[in-house]
């Protein structure tokens, strides 16, 4: 490709509606051109990059054996309704009715679509396994778009699933997709972790995140160095889960008395207010659900992990109680709730609370609490579990050496063992060979194709531009002619940009009529890996000099040596 033909426009300045790096470099690099909140036009040099993502992707799932099709982005509101998960997550689906006046979904992931696909299609245990996945464009009506590429309201997945006869064949396709994964980021060029995983709104009850390291990652990830534990913020269990019984905290139990608090209901202003810590608190949350309300009982300095109080409780919509369902439940306001005098609703309590004596609590009444509040004594506590966030320092919950240390990550793959929560809804069943009807065990599987990118240029970038892993370069190297009016440069330029493309080299000649100062700083903003620099100078010595972006270092060699360079560093 000649610059001087290619759509590509970068820019100086950083632009103003860029908060991060790759948001902002994949805008001045000519990568996207934002249309509207959430949403992107991939341009030439962006969708280049994507199409060497999606090429890898495509032969690292086809060597696991799973087969390619192309799903419809239009469903039927009724595949959706028979899963449950319309009105579960209706606050993201982007809908619309259609002339005839059915309401039709946007796809945001595809498991009714091809678990109805596999119901229609598969008849007998012959036909298990397999494994089909897609690339394709996602919508959800993203309440935040932000970073760029990152969180928007349309994004390009690949998404796979999974069909087999039973759990030992859900564990074969499992592995084999998983070791697909580890392939593909490899060969991406993507530092990353694997961590145990919250299924979320997908079901099922085993899950992999696949995170790369980041500043501007929107998800916190646990890490142990001593043993390599690792798990999302969500997943994360902590060490203190083994107690479980209620016990002294080595003081003797004083008597309740209750303290004025006026206007006072937060941790931080009762603890100063009261001269204590906030680990001598504990908060009291009511939680509604569909089997009730709950009280729910932490140390004032942790914070509740509603993923781990949702899967103790098994349901799939949590929500914390409203002024009305509180009162009703403490007799007292928001903001002033406790354990003391609670009636017709459970008591949950975080295994840390149960070595502390003469706590402080909310009182159930307006500005007033309680101090010297005593387990078995003044409550009781009908179940004791690990309802935390984990918290930077403590001890792993595995190895109980090292301290645990928490990351912020891009989530840029994710899998599930779904087991058979699609297929039965959905009637995706198979006759076996003993005769006997069973529903197909699945598994899903999910890689952010366009978050690979932006991954990529977060972990790889300079204060120049972008330094791409050669293997998603839009281009893997640049021809620089520094003044086109020289006539041996242009000659020698266009000689060497030939027969880089005769060995097959995505190469891009810069033929424009620009200084060599502009021809730099675009070929480092862009990034190609490798750049060939013909000037004057070099060719009074006989020489072209080779430059790698990563690193930046610089080679002279002959004009013979040209090609067999640049592909060497191209396979470095």
């Amino acid at each position: 490709m000649r610059m001087t033909e290619a759509f590509i426009k970068t820019l100086k300045e950083e632009p103003a509606e860029a908060e991060v790096i790759s948001h902002k470099l994949m805008i001045r690099a000519s990568l996207i051109k934002k249309l509207g909140a959430g949403a992107y036009t991939y341009l030439p040099l962006g969708l280049k990059a994507l199409r060497n993502v999606e090429r890898i992707v495509r032969q690292e799932m086809d060597s696991s054996g799973a087969q390619e099709v192309l799903m419809p982005a239009i469903h039927p509101k009724e595949l959706w309704d028979r899963t449950g998960r319309f009105d579960l997550m209706r606050d993201i689906l982007i809908t619309y009715k259609d002339r005839h006046g059915k309401t039709c979904v946007l796809g945001p992931t595809h498991e009714e679509v091809v678990t109805d696909l596999v119901a229609r299609s598969i008849r007998s245990y012959r036909d298990l396994p397999r494994i089909l996945y897609q690339i394709q464009t996602k919508f959800r009506d993203e309440p935040r778009p932000r970073f760029g590429v990152l969180r928007s309201k349309e994004f390009i997945m690949k998404d796979a699933y999974s069909f087999d006869r039973d759990a030992e064949g859900l564990d074969k396709s499992y592995s084999a997709v998983y070791a697909a994964y580890r392939r593909i980021f490899d060969r991406c060029g993507l530092e990353y972790v694997i961590v145990e995983a919250d299924t979320g709104f997908m079901g099922g009850d085993v899950s992999h995140e696949f995170m790369v390291p980041s500043e501007i990652g929107e998800d916190i990830i646990a890490l142990c160095p001593a043993c390599g534990y690792a798990a999302s913020a969500d997943m994360a269990e902590c060490a203190d889960t083994g107690a479980g019984k209620e016990k002294s905290g080595g003081r003797e139990s004083e008597a309740v008395k209750e303290v004025r608090t006026p206007g006072l209901s937060t941790v931080e202003k009762v603890s100063e207010f009261l001269k204590i810590k906030p680990e001598r608190l504990v908060k009291t949350l009511i939680y509604k659900y569909d089997g009730g309300a709950v009280a729910v009982l932490l140390r004032g300095d942790h914070n509740l992990n509603e993923i781990k109080l949702k899967r103790h409780l098994g349901c799939e919509v949590l929500e914390m109680a409203d002024e009305g369902l509180i009162k009703s439940v403490t007799g007292g306001p928001m903001g002033f709730s406790g354990p003391v005098g609670l009636k017709g609703v459970d008591i949950i309590a975080d295994y840390s609370v149960a070595g502390m004596t003469n706590f402080v609590t909310g009182a159930n009444r307006p500005g007033t609490h309680l101090i010297n509040v005593n387990l078995t004594r003044d409550f009781k506590v009908k179940e004791w579990k690990d309802l935390r966030y984990i918290a930077k320092g403590e001890p792993c919950p595995k190895c109980k050496k090292g301290g645990i240390k928490l990351e912020t990550a891009i989530e840029v793959g994710h899998t599930f063992k779904l087991g058979t929560k699609y297929s039965g809804r959905l009637n995706a069943g198979f006759l076996d060979k003993d005769g006997k009807d069973k529903l197909c065990v699945m598994g899903c599987y999910g890689i952010g194709i366009n978050r690979i990118i932006a991954a990529a240029i977060e972990q790889n970038n300079d204060r120049d531009g972008i330094m791409w892993p050669v293997s998603l370069a839009p281009y893997k190297a640049a021809v620089l002619p520094l003044n086109m009016t020289h006539k041996e440069s242009v000659k020698i330029a266009e000689k060497i940009y030939k027969e880089l493309l005769e060995n097959k080299v995505e190469a891009m000649i810069d033929d424009r009529t620009e200084s060599a100062g502009v021809k730099f700083k675009d070929a480092d903003l862009i990034g190609y890996p490798v750049q060939v620099i013909i000037g004057e100078k070099g060719l009074a010595k006989k020489k072209i000099e080779l430059k790698t972006r990563r690193g930046k270092k610089l080679d002279l060699v002959s004009e013979k040596d040209v090609i067999k360079s640049v592909l060497s560093k191209l396979m470095v």
